[in-house]
């Protein structure tokens, strides 16, 4: 954004262009508070005025990465590819352990799971169907951009752009930076929606206040949770480092999707719940080989995250055993 208003001959203080980092001038990133206040303005209109706006994004983002792939194969060096994984399996492991958050993508769509009509037919269709797309377009991508320029030189801020300027295409580099924006929009737009109906959902089950579980007459939202949601999220944008935010969220996300794993072992032999939706494949080997890959990724994140995590951790189950177990819906029943 502040390069985009640099070509308008806009600059910016750069006190406004960062995290809370007074050593080096920095103190606030305005732009990630005002975008995410736009976003959750966007989100109070209801889902389906999201949606249709999302979804045109998506078609838009989804050609340019095509678009990128087919113009990049022309320009692919077999050599670029030795050695192919230079840091081994290790290596692709602490990789998978430091990008997890991407995997919030998938967790979105369940937390829509209220708002869907047949969400038995419809969620393992969605979860399922978009997992195999973006694998299959996150490999094409990393082969086709290692492809073309080495791996040593793609420790860059937009190593996409960087490859296509690197061979001339400037057109095409100035099209993924387009891209790019579109694609953090639509990120931000999935996230800030599913954190909203998740403490929804959490308030409307009386772990936390009930007033985070009402829905707003006009719209149809859960317009007190979506106010909640983005306070937290336009302060951390706002003043924490992108570094220090993206390792918090891969750890709570590693976490959750360890007791998720976990959790479906004992879940499938409850008789007391209905078990006749979408069933896991390969119980309970699946299940647990996933929870030990997740503990693994985990051993390879900083201690530094592991200590602020554990801080937020403690924070929640103070929370949850002072009120949350207190107000519970499922105690009272």
């Amino acid at each position: 954004m502040i390069s985009f208003l640099k070509g308008f001959g806009i600059t910016v203080p750069k006190a406004l262009t960062g995290s809370f980092d007074p050593a080096h001038g920095t103190y606030i990133n305005i732009f990630a508070v005002v975008i995410v206040l736009a976003i959750s303005l966007l989100l109070t209109q209801g889902v389906k005025t999201t949606t249709r706006i999302n979804n045109i994004i998506v078609v838009a983002k989804i050609a340019i990465i095509i678009l990128f792939v087919i113009v990049g194969m022309f320009y692919v060096k077999p050599s670029n590819w030795h050695p192919f994984l230079p840091y081994g399996p290790h290596g692709v492991m602490r990789g998978a352990s430091l990008v997890f958050y991407a995997y919030l993508g998938f967790d979105c769509v369940s937390a829509s799971a209220a708002e869907v009509k047949n969400p038995k037919k419809n969620m393992p269709i969605g979860i399922l169907g978009t997992l195999i797309i973006c694998t299959v377009l996150y490999v094409a991508v990393a082969g086709v951009l290692t492809g073309m320029v080495s791996y040593t030189k793609l420790n860059v801020a937009a190593p996409v752009s960087y490859a296509l300027q690197l061979v001339n295409q400037n057109w095409v580099a100035g099209i993924i930076s387009v891209g790019a924006m579109a694609g953090m929009f639509t990120m931000m737009l999935s996230m800030i929606y599913s954190s909203s109906r998740l403490i929804y959902s959490i308030g409307r089950d009386g772990l936390l206040p009930k007033r985070l579980g009402k829905i707003s007459e006009k719209h149809q939202v859960p317009t007190v949770s979506l106010t909640a949601v983005t306070i937290v999220i336009a302060v951390m944008g706002g003043l924490v480092s992108l570094d220090r935010l993206t390792q918090l969220v891969n750890i709570g996300t590693l976490i959750a999707f360890t007791m998720m794993s976990i959790g479906v072992i004992p879940l499938r032999r409850r008789k007391d719940i209905k078990n006749d939706g979408f069933r896991v494949p390969w119980y309970p080997v699946l299940p647990i080989i996933s929870a030990l890959l997740c503990i693994w990724m985990l051993s390879q994140l900083p201690l530094e995250t592991w200590i602020v995590s554990g801080i937020w951790f403690a924070f929640g189950m103070v929370l949850y055993f002072a009120y949350g177990i207190w107000h519970s819906q499922l105690q009272k029943d």
